[in-house]
């Protein structure tokens, strides 16, 4: 008979020892490690295997023409970057009650609208909840089948009988395999799990969506390698409290990373947010006051105008307050500082908050300008020109650094009636955009002085 090994497992970053530990040597957690048995794998004899898929050459590979399976949802279908891969194993974490389940319950309604037979498989709720809330999305099909189950080889099975043409997995912390001999949830079941089911989408060509929790730092739950062996990995990203969600693609390996999808939460369900530009920016000229900028952000391959606002104001405590929301409080600090020693502006008595309207993060040094300008408005007490946008990355000298797709960006403002544009000088422009004044700057003062200016 063979022995039964025992190992200990952490359960926030997967390190294995053959003892128990207080604190993981990886991760540095306390209390992380959990005792899990697995079962003796059995060895399969190399003459035994059967190769169905010998070497090809890469121009004798045919591919399908509906290599992709479009949800009928276009903000969707951009993070995924154009539809479903057929025989693509999908990614989708956020945290709990942002709408995980409900986009693609509803995604499922519009592919069973196209024809395509769906599985979806709830580790998490009984067949009558789900019953409730397709209900209340207004989703109805003959071709949706709800399978409430936690076992992974009985979902195995039902999958090669009824070869649907999309799998839904909610979620993968939820099931098991009995292979494992640990409980669901852990960072051995969730990797056995997940190479389970993506060895079932890639030998059968079945599309799989899995459905992963985050931890309470927002990292996606369970071993790193989950990410790894997925094909794409979305995020959803959101203030559960507001009524827009953010779908943003972090891995794709069928189209481009940091891709973003936006869409609003309603009482049935999620709707597409078609022109997100208008959504952030309707209140803008309603409520201009001083520390208040308008940047153009790019994520993926749209380019996204949004509203920054800088509060600054006296302290009575000895250490000034600076927080930041939306955007990187050390990009924040590094703009302070910038603006200290280059145009003298002296801040080390204020406090500064820094916060972005409608939820977005903004990750890219593009909106250094912008939230430099608020800064600096709300010290002066002056109103920026509302019909002006600004771009650009500051470098520690003062300097405005140039930035990407440029002309995405002009456009944009361009769209949405913005009068005029401040870029970095160092921008080359290969089109000729009309209706837009195009405002050139080398550097921070510069931009200070004709920005501000416009708004007297």
């Amino acid at each position: 008979m063979a022995k039964v090994k025992s190992k200990y497992v952490c359960q926030n970053c997967g390190y294995e020892t053959a003892g128990y530990l207080g604190k993981c040597p990886e991760c540095q957690s306390w209390g992380s490690f959990v005792e899990e048995v697995s079962a003796p794998q059995v060895k399969a004899e190399v003459e035994t295997l059967i190769d169905s898929y010998p070497p090809m050459r890469l121009d004798e590979i045919e591919m399908n023409s509906e290599i992709r399976m479009s949800t009928n949802i276009s903000e969707f279908d951009r993070v995924l970057g154009g539809g479903i891969v057929q025989g693509s194993l999908v990614l989708i974490a956020g945290d709990p009650g942002i709408g995980k389940s409900t986009i693609l319950l509803q995604t499922s309604g519009e592919l069973c609208r196209s024809g395509k037979k769906i599985l979806y498989v709830s580790a998490e709720e009984s067949a009558s909840q789900i019953k409730l809330r397709a209900e209340r999305l207004g989703v109805k099909s003959d071709s949706l089948y709800i399978y409430p189950q936690t076992n992974l080889e009985l979902v195995k099975k039902h999958i090669e009988d009824m070869k649907p043409d999309l799998v839904i997995v909610d979620s993968i912390q939820a099931v098991y395999t009995s292979m494992i001999q640990s409980s669901a949830g852990s960072v051995s079941q969730i990797r056995e799990c997940c190479n389970i089911l993506m060895h079932i989408a890639k030998s059968q060509n079945i599309s799989i969506i899995v459905i992963g929790h985050v931890t309470k730092e927002g990292n996606i739950a369970g071993p790193k390698v989950l990410e790894h062996m997925v094909d794409t990995v979305i995020q959803f990203e959101g203030d559960k409290t507001k009524n827009y969600r953010i779908l943003r693609s972090i891995k794709n390996r069928f189209g481009n990373t940091s891709e973003v999808g936006i869409f609003e939460m309603g009482e049935k369900g999620l709707s597409e947010v078609i022109n997100p530009s208008e959504v952030f920016l309707k209140e803008y000229n309603q409520t201009q006051t001083p520390g208040s900028t308008i940047i153009v952000t790019n994520e993926g391959t749209r380019p996204l105008l949004v509203e920054i606002q800088a509060l600054v104001g006296t302290t009575p405590y000895p250490a000034p307050r600076r927080i930041a929301n939306g955007v990187d409080t050390g990009r924040v600090l590094q703009i302070l500082a910038v603006l200290e020693k280059r145009i003298g502006l002296n801040l080390s008595k204020q406090d500064v908050y820094v916060n972005v309207i409608g939820g977005i993060d903004v990750t890219e040094p593009a909106a250094d300008l912008g939230i430099a300008l608020a800064i600096v408005t709300c010290v002066r007490d002056v109103v920026f020109d509302s019909s002006t946008a600004i771009i650009g990355e500051i470098g520690l000298s003062g300097e405005i650094r140039a930035v990407n797709n440029i002309e995405k960006r002009i456009n944009e403002a361009q769209k949405l009636g913005f009068k005029r544009i401040i870029i970095p000088a160092s921008n080359e422009i290969q089109e000729d955009i009309k209706g837009i004044e195009i405002v050139r700057v080398k550097r921070i003062l510069e931009a200070i002085t004709r920005g501000v200016n416009y708004g007297n």
